[in-house]
């Protein structure tokens, strides 16, 4: 969530006044012998877009399912506003689901769908013409009230769905893949649309994803799940630049990870400690260098470690650079273009291949290196994640 100049940065996570709207404590479910959730602890504040990112099979469908009231925890607690809703069915909690295939009434109009759940609360007509009608400004469908689902886009349709799941004004709104269906360019326009309106509403929103690029273009968090556990929870911009193990770093975009034995090295300062990483015979150590504080653990001599770098990071030159830290030559195996940027897969005298990004900043002809180039590789000491697990 972008602040304007001058405002509080939107931090509730950091705050120790600020109460969460959802707790999970200890929460385990089995189905069988298998355990889907595995003795997970998990806070969501007010006006947060969380995402729940992982792999087919992490745990992340049954977490939102337990959220709605679609399954129950077999250990632990789920609050909500501070109450238990473990024994609450589905229709009394004050949450509503979105599904990927949207599930709208082929038989009733974008303003019927709408309309729906406060019909069956019964609300006064006036109240649930005003409030149609609100959606319908916010997610810009008023010219399309009249149409049907099938005379409607896909992006249209998803925006019904969501107009429908806001009417009831529900305290958490949960997105189980909800652009799923979209097409590329289609589901990065929503994706901008989707935080516009949970901006604009307040509510917060929980969405399930396996899109990376989704997850950290939306989410104010993001919750990193693997066989049923949260491995790491943060803002984008700390999962991706600070991931706190191989599989967050490897899961979360583009990555080289490097496996070797760390050497804490004599010019470390109070602010950052520095280590010689031997990972390959006959070549450098890799130096790196990682900021002191109670998250980065000192790093005991001869330990196992994993360098993790991106491929952003990493420099291409014809002649090696005559003050980087890292530099080792190698040969151009193979050339991604892919607009903005190109991908380089160079591959090192060992057969170690590391993939280096370059922005492609010039409408050129051609490009700097071509196929079978022999180029430079180069980095600074703090470029790269020093991970021990």
């Amino acid at each position: 969530m972008a602040q304007a100049t001058g405002q509080k940065i939107f931090a509730p996570w950091e705050d120790a006044n600020e109460k969460p709207l959802i707790q999970f404590k200890g929460v385990t479910k089995r189905f069988g012998t298998y355990t889907a959730i595995d003795n997970l602890n998990l806070d969501i504040y007010r006006r947060e877009f969380f995402a729940l990112l992982g792999p087919s099979g992490c745990g992340k469908t049954t977490l939102m399912r337990m959220l709605a009231g679609f399954e129950d925890a077999t250990e632990g607690t789920i609050l909500l506003d501070g109450k238990d809703i473990g024994a609450v069915p589905p229709n009394k909690r004050s949450v509503n689901m979105m599904f990927q295939s949207y599930a709208l009434f082929p038989h009733l109009s974008v303003w019927d769908n709408i309309a729906f759940g406060l019909r069956r609360e019964k609300k006064p007509k006036d109240e649930i013409a005003a409030r149609v009608e609100e959606m319908l400004t916010l997610t810009r469908l008023g010219r399309f009230a009249k149409r049907k689902p099938h005379q409607l886009s896909g992006g249209q349709r998803q925006r019904v769905a969501l107009a429908r799941s806001l009417a009831k004004s529900p305290k958490l709104l949960l997105l189980d893949e909800p652009l799923g269906a979209l097409d590329k360019k289609l589901r990065e326009d929503t994706q901008f649309e989707l935080m516009d309106i949970q901006e604009k509403t307040g509510t917060t929103f929980v969405i399930v994803t396996h899109d990376q690029e989704e997850a950290m273009t939306v989410a104010s968090r993001i919750g990193v799940m693997n066989e049923g556990q949260l491995v790491q929870t943060s803002t984008p911009d700390r999962i991706y630049e600070t991931p706190n193990s191989r599989y967050v770093a490897d899961f979360i975009g583009a990555v080289n990870i490097l496996e070797g034995r760390a050497t804490p090295r004599p010019d470390a300062s109070e602010d950052e400690a520095a280590y010689d990483i031997a990972w390959a015979e006959g070549y450098e150590p890799i130096h790196a260098r990682r900021t002191n504080g109670a998250a980065a653990e000192k790093i005991a001599p001869g330990s196992q470690v994993y360098f993790a770098i991106r491929p952003e990071k990493i420099t291409l030159s014809e002649e090696r650079p005559a003050d980087a830290a890292n530099a080792f030559q190698g040969k151009v195996l193979d050339i991604g273009y892919l607009g903005s940027l190109s991908t380089y897969h160079v591959e090192l005298p060992n057969g170690t291949v590391i993939k280096a990004q370059t922005a492609n900043s010039r409408r050129v002809a051609r490009r700097s290196f071509t196929w079978e180039d022999t180029v430079w590789l180069s980095w600074t000491a703090t470029a790269g994640v020093l991970l021990t697990s």
